[in-house]
């Protein structure tokens, strides 16, 4: 077999070179397609579970619902990287849309993320640790339900309205106009949608379909998230400062394949369905490998029960 078939000899304590995995760098828009594609049916799906339910199974099915619109965390973050889609107008289109159900704004958090890959776990400079993760129970139950979030996107708004980003370092201010300008866009047209379907279904609707399930599917994403960096290495290096989690396939497809996620902080130009050929040449070098999102956080907080003893 071909050095180039088999993938790049690993060396010890080192991943490969970026140049020596460019051969995953296969960016596919038919790929990207099929994948919003199928998030595209499970939020209609989801969403007619939650209209077809008796009203004891009305927040369950609120819940999943939440879940799948939770989960259009995954799209914005890969079109952010223009890995999504060969195109970068499909990556920038499709991005900025799946951004408006939880209140963000694809530009502001594109140059948010790049800075997040720039200064990962840098506590000076990683905007992802600003504020840090939880350091004991009542702030992991705090973040979890997830009022910092809500009130960070609602602060986003306000900044952009005012048309003042100086808080956000990481917003260079060339760019800013734009992100300005794309945050009143997004937030004008987030509202008016609100209100027309209050108007034409009833308010109860966009209680039953938005509202209710962003806030319950919200804490679930926090969990997932929390698992990404907490408890890694503070320092560059790529092995130990991030975690892959091992878990279900329907878990990875509706994350659009993040959960490999150190793979796709080495080499965040691997598009997402080549994560999965990334892990198979690094998995014997990767520091923080979990096997499962629950038993990490029962480790998670039984550590932070025990750090409060302490």
């Amino acid at each position: 077999m071909s050095a180039t078939m088999a993938g790049p000899a690993l060396r010890d304590g080192a991943a490969p070179k970026p140049r020596e995995m460019m051969h995953l760098n296969t960016r596919s828009d038919a790929r990207g397609a099929v994948r919003a594609a199928v998030h595209l049916g499970l939020i209609v799906a989801s969403g007619a579970l939650v209209a077809v339910s008796p009203w004891w199974l009305v927040v369950p099915a609120m819940v999943l619902a939440g879940v799948v619109q939770a989960a259009l965390f995954a799209p914005l973050h890969e079109t952010c990287h223009y890995t999504a889609f060969k195109s970068r107008r499909a990556n920038a289109v499709v991005g900025w849309l799946a951004a408006l159900p939880a209140l963000r704004n694809w530009h502001f958090y594109q140059q948010f993320h790049l800075a997040h890959h720039k200064h990962t776990q840098n506590p000076e400079h990683d905007p992802e640790l600003s504020p840090p993760p939880p350091g004991d129970l009542a702030a992991y139950v705090y973040r979890v339900v997830g009022v910092p979030y809500w009130v960070a996107q609602l602060t986003v708004w306000a900044r952009g309205w005012r048309g003042d980003l100086s808080a956000y370092w990481f917003i260079h201010p060339a760019s800013a106009p734009r992100v300005v300008a794309s945050i009143r866009v997004g937030s004008a047209l987030t509202v008016v949608l609100a209100v027309v379907a209050g108007l034409v279904f009833g308010w109860s609707s966009v209680l039953l379909f938005w509202v209710g399930p962003q806030l319950l599917g919200q804490p679930l994403l926090r969990l997932y998230l929390l698992t990404e960096h907490t408890g890694c290495t503070e320092d560059a290096n790529g092995l130990t400062n991030t975690r892959t989690m091992l878990t279900a396939a329907p878990v990875r497809l509706l994350m659009w394949e993040m959960p490999f996620h150190a793979e796709h902080h080495l080499y965040p130009f691997i598009p997402f369905h080549r994560l999965r050929d990334a892990h198979a040449v690094l998995r014997d070098r990767l520091a923080h490998v979990g096997t499962g999102y629950a038993a990490w956080h029962v480790e998670h907080v039984r550590e932070l029960r025990q750090a409060r003893r302490g």
